[in-house]
């Protein structure tokens, strides 16, 4: 898809829904002592702070899993969760509803095939680098950085660089 499309598709979005595992962190599934561990990417975490003091994009994590360490960095990170979804397709529409959004206006990240649903379904999609082919040919574009280093984060620039807001992003840092 050419920049220009993407720039537009980025100009309605209200709402980021993503994956976990293989998104915001590389999607190894790691356990010391019996505890889950996720490694997770620092880059991202500012990414979500920046949402936050923009104010105009929500943001959602949509994965099979359930973890206690995933449920704390949501709600750390002001995302929502639904977790433990086996069957994407069966709660989008209830994620729709929820946000009160249409499908134009939500921006999809995911990295294998249990994410084709809501990539088809969403006004803009993304992959990281190290998705699945099936992934990476459905999706809109497919990001520089591999799951769990910087995709949210490039997604956010890509978005708020569309809306006219990355600017007023860095100014808090200046």
């Amino acid at each position: 898809m050419s920049r220009k499309r993407i720039k537009e598709k980025a100009k309605r979005i209200k709402l980021i829904v993503m994956d976990v595992d293989g998104v915001l962190t590389p999607g190894d599934v790691t356990f010391i002592n019996g505890k889950e561990v996720k490694f997770w990417y620092a880059r991202d975490r500012i990414a979500f702070y920046i949402l936050k003091r923009i104010g105009d994009i929500k943001t959602c994590w949509l994965t099979g899993r359930s973890s206690l360490e995933v449920k704390k960095r949501a709600k750390e990170l002001g995302a929502i969760l639904f977790d433990g979804v086996k069957r994407k397709k069966d709660i989008w529409k209830d994620i729709l509803k929820r946000f009160k959004v249409k499908k134009e206006e939500v921006a999809y990240i995911g990295d294998d095939i249990v994410d084709l649903y809501p990539i088809k379904n969403s006004g803009l999609s993304f992959a990281p680098k190290d998705a699945c082919y099936d992934v990476k040919k459905a999706v809109d574009y497919v990001t520089e950085a591999k799951g769990g280093r910087g995709v949210f984060r490039e997604v956010v620039e890509i978005i708020l660089k569309a809306k006219g807001l990355w600017k007023k992003a860095l100014s808090y840092y200046l």
